[in-house]
């Protein structure tokens, strides 16, 4: 980096819960670790707490909002900011704060960078492309995995040149099945009300359509275990009518007993180790899938959708399975295939997941890619 302390202001709508804000807070001390003076900018949140604990600034602005008299303000705010603080990239990582920050960017000269974290939904005749197209404006844009580089390059129409595909990364610390003690297992189990030595599913993941609960569920009534368990594990985010329907859908298949609902867990290494099979039946293309990478640093049985970011993140066969999406015939399969695999093949295809994961989607990987485009870019101001 330079021999000044430069300054970095990444800037997202809120700091709450989710990948995004996960890897803004990653960066932001990966950049103090570098000896530069990172800044970050939301709406604010429950993670704030974790950039104040380690001396990071964060500022609060409503650049959560897409009220147009707002993000005016915002970019009148940043500009101010710019200005006194003598930031020198700007880096944004959703639509509606990239906007006001590209405005101020141009105002000011400073660089804009951007992350791509999702295909962002069109809509129906297009209508939202001029708005994700914020997105792709960057000076460099950062792919979060090569499904999206290329669904950048194909709708956006940008060189690839611009592009950096920088995989997200997770704490393999963290998600160590060695580190966790068997205290944090007894506990977790207990709260959840789990039998001993039952076979036990679970699907991690938010209460969205999308995610494919109702394929596991169309899945599991196909899987001829009686002792079978399910955990399905996430925010619900007051979906109160999905949720509904898949109760519906669980009390017509006679899963009442077989699956059980434990919404957000603190403690997701030790829910993995639970965990006899993990699944991912996504029937929309994840992004990058950063479920499917912990459960691979944990060493448990993955099951995928075969679509997006998992073809990038699993070898089939050798550290999970990847089946067709929105299948339940072929996810039952799978599933049977992995709850009868011998304790050695297990063994075997645990080391191989950590490794896989250790080489290849660690967040110290992730920071040095990040830190070496920030780096490109002070070059190319110099």
């Amino acid at each position: 980096m330079p021999r000044t302390k430069p300054i970095v202001l990444q800037i997202l709508p809120r700091l709450v819960t989710g990948g995004v804000e996960r890897g803004t807070i990653d960066i932001a001390l990966a950049l103090q670790a570098a000896d530069c003076i990172p800044l970050v900018v939301s709406y604010g949140g429950p993670m704030v707490s974790e950039l104040e604990q380690a001396g990071i600034e964060h500022i609060t602005m409503p650049v959560h909002s897409k009220n147009p008299f707002l993000m005016q303000l915002n970019t009148e705010r940043l500009v101010h900011l710019i200005k006194e603080r003598k930031i020198k990239i700007i880096h944004a990582r959703s639509r509606a704060p990239a906007w006001s920050a590209a405005r101020a960017a141009g105002r000011t000269g400073v660089a804009f960078l951007t992350t791509f974290h999702g295909t962002y939904n069109i809509g129906p005749f297009t209508i939202k492309k001029p708005y994700n197209a914020i997105m792709a404006s960057g000076h460099r844009v950062i792919a979060i995995s090569q499904f999206i580089a290329t669904h950048v390059q194909t709708v956006y129409g940008i060189s690839p040149e611009r592009i950096r595909v920088i995989p997200r990364g997770i704490d393999v610390y963290k998600f160590d099945f060695q580190s966790v003690h068997p205290n944090r297992l007894t506990s977790l189990a207990r709260a959840w009300c789990l039998p001993e030595d039952k076979p036990l599913v679970m699907l991690p993941g938010r209460l969205v359509r999308w995610k494919g609960h109702e394929i596991l569920i169309e899945a599991l009534a196909k899987v001829c275990l009686p002792d079978l368990r399910c955990l399905l594990v996430g925010f619900d985010q007051a979906h109160v009518h999905y949720k509904a329907e898949l109760e519906k859908l669980i009390r017509h298949k006679g899963l009442d007993s077989k699956i059980h609902w434990v919404g957000y867990c603190a403690d997701m290494p030790a829910a993995y180790m639970l965990a006899d099979v993990v699944v991912s039946a996504s029937t929309e293309p994840e992004a990058f899938g950063r479920v499917v990478v912990e459960a691979q640093a944990m060493g448990r049985p993955l099951i995928a959708s075969n679509h997006g970011g998992s073809r990038e993140t699993i070898i089939h066969g050798r550290t999970g399975w990847l089946v067709p999406p929105s299948d339940p015939d072929a996810l039952a399969q799978a599933l049977l295939q992995l709850l009868t695999l011998a304790a050695a093949e297990r063994h075997t295809m645990a080391a191989r997941q950590v490794a896989h994961a250790h080489a290849h989607f660690s967040r110290d990987m992730m920071c040095a890619r990040t830190l070496s485009v920030y780096q490109e870019i002070f070059t190319s101001m110099a």
